[in-house]
């Protein structure tokens, strides 16, 4: 029989470019954040990140900060709603001496299906 509990959670966060071309399902919950970081004060939006497909399958991300500015601007119109954002996870055109923005893609009936499924998964009883 498994232990039902966790250790203290750490305080990593995403590594985009491990998640590059998965689906993620993305609840934002508030948005511009201010944090302090090694590139000075940047804003954020505080959301929970699940990842519904590829080998990362059920990687849940709770209450962590995305910092990409053209996902912000994808997720932060739903912060503090209870609606979420469905998409697949890719990069956009790189401009000089920047680099290419992480973004979300539109998601297909199939993909909207794959986030059903995990989410009714989620509400069914434990016992």
């Amino acid at each position: 029989m498994s232990d039902q509990f966790d250790g203290p959670g750490s305080a990593s966060g995403i590594t985009w470019a491990d998640l590059n071309g998965r689906l993620l399902l993305i609840t934002p919950h508030e948005k511009d954040v201010m944090v302090n970081t090694a590139f000075g004060e940047n804003s954020a939006v505080r959301a929970d990140v699940v990842v519904l497909d590829g080998p990362d399958a059920g990687e849940e991300y709770a209450d962590t900060l995305i910092f990409p500015k053209v996902l912000q601007g994808q997720v932060k119109g739903n912060a503090g709603t209870g609606r979420m954002n469905l998409g697949r996870l890719g990069q956009g055109q790189k401009k000089p001496g920047q680099s290419a923005p992480w973004m979300l893609g539109d998601p297909t009936d199939a993909d909207k299906e794959v986030a059903r499924r995990y989410l009714a998964s989620k509400t069914q009883a434990p016992f």
